[in-house]
């Protein structure tokens, strides 16, 4: 059946059989995970109004909740779900690509690695990359969930961790789902409070990174350690 005369929801499906998933526009995979549009507007009528709300930003369509998704017409709790289970299955198996002996050379580095998990959180995390003496990741570790201020890192948890892996260095992580990367009193006070207990086991703490969903912060390169 040619495609003109196929219902215009079953349209990127036969442009995907025929050309491929890369000849989609993201309405038109979006329009796919939805299944249908509403009774003014076809399935890819609907995803372009979606992506459109977001800036056609995949990253900011991720932070959508279940009950921001169903304000538009024709999105159900099924199709939010759908949604939002898709995105994060794209997120997993970003986290998945990332190299176990990735080497550490400077804080882009660090912020490439944990960006998959901190980027798109609504909550704070802190996370932990472990290295060896040669700045290999050997260990990646989420510390906390809830932010620090509301779940204060165990120093002694981390540290742990660093021995049993044998681990010379580490690299703290948190995001700001705020968008700011202006270091809280807390970051500053835990930072400080990690540094000292780990001159005193000799596992230095090289930076401390807090995570936007499009940027980073460095303490180590804003001289904050």
């Amino acid at each position: 059946m040619a495609i003109k005369f196929l219902a215009a929801d079953d349209r990127p499906r036969e442009k995907f059989l025929q050309k491929g998933k890369s000849s989609l526009s993201d309405s038109e995979l979006l329009a796919i995970i939805m299944g249908s549009g509403n009774k003014d507007e076809n399935a890819i009528e609907l995803a372009r109004k979606i992506l459109n709300s977001v800036n056609n930003s995949w990253n900011q369509l991720s932070l959508l909740s279940v009950k921001d998704l169903m304000k538009f017409k024709g999105i159900g709790a099924i199709k939010a779900i759908s949604i939002i289970s898709a995105l994060e299955i794209g997120r997993r198996r970003a986290v998945q690509e990332i190299p176990e002996k990735i080497i550490i050379g400077n804080s882009h580095d660090a912020y490439a690695v944990l960006r998959n998990q901190l980027a798109d959180l609504r909550t704070e995390e802190f996370w932990a990359i472990f290295l060896n003496n040669s700045n290999k990741v050997i260990h990646i570790s989420r510390l906390t969930q809830g932010g620090i201020s509301q779940s204060i890192v165990d120093v002694r948890t981390l540290y742990k961790t660093a021995l049993d892996h044998f681990s010379t260095g580490i690299i703290i992580a948190h995001n700001h789902p705020s968008g700011s990367l202006t270091p809280s009193r807390e970051d500053m006070n835990i930072t400080q409070k990690i540094k000292e207990a780990g001159n005193t086991l000799s596992i230095q703490l090289l930076d401390h990174i807090i995570v936007t969903q499009d940027s980073y912060l460095s303490f180590s390169d804003s001289g904050l350690l």
